[in-house]
């Protein structure tokens, strides 16, 4: 048994414990079902509810993908600002797709993609590691980028 403070009230029966949390003017909650004896806590359960919600939240928005395209005519300015940004998504623990797309004939220069995928990985490698190789995926390669390190 915790109460609201955070201190320890020790091993008490149930009935006592909520009689204790409405004393009190709080509620009793199961933090802890899977320990025996089971740990519980005198809380304001609309609070503690919120706080789990905004947890769980955050969590969500850290597993978000995003996609960053490339052209192998890429000029080296345009290039440079598009890994500003990739840096920028994995630093915020975001996982990236590079893809590098092919216009026309330009599929025949498949292995020019592939160099700049290289670069892209070589450029990254500090603060993030390839998942998935690069693949081709009709006229597309792509390949995907994850943080080493999660915020």
């Amino acid at each position: 048994m915790i109460d609201e403070r955070g201190e320890n009230l020790g091993v008490m029966a149930t009935d006592a414990a909520i009689a204790l949390a409405k004393e009190r003017g709080f509620d009793l909650v199961e933090v802890a079902s899977q320990v025996q004896p089971v740990v519980c806590k005198i809380v304001n359960y609309g609070k503690y509810h919120y706080q789990q919600e905004k947890r769980e939240r955050k969590q969500k928005r850290r597993s978000r993908l995003k996609e960053m395209k490339f052209t192998i005519k890429i000029g080296e300015h345009d290039f440079q600002t598009k890994m500003k940004r990739v840096r920028e998504f994995l630093s915020r623990g975001d996982t990236v797709r590079i893809s590098v797309f092919f216009r026309g004939r330009e599929i025949v220069h498949a292995s020019r993609g592939r160099d700049l995928l290289a670069r892209v990985a070589e450029q990254v490698s500090d603060i993030a590691r390839v998942e998935e190789q690069p693949k081709a995926k009709g006229k597309v390669l792509q390949m995907l980028l994850v943080p080493t390190q999660q915020r």
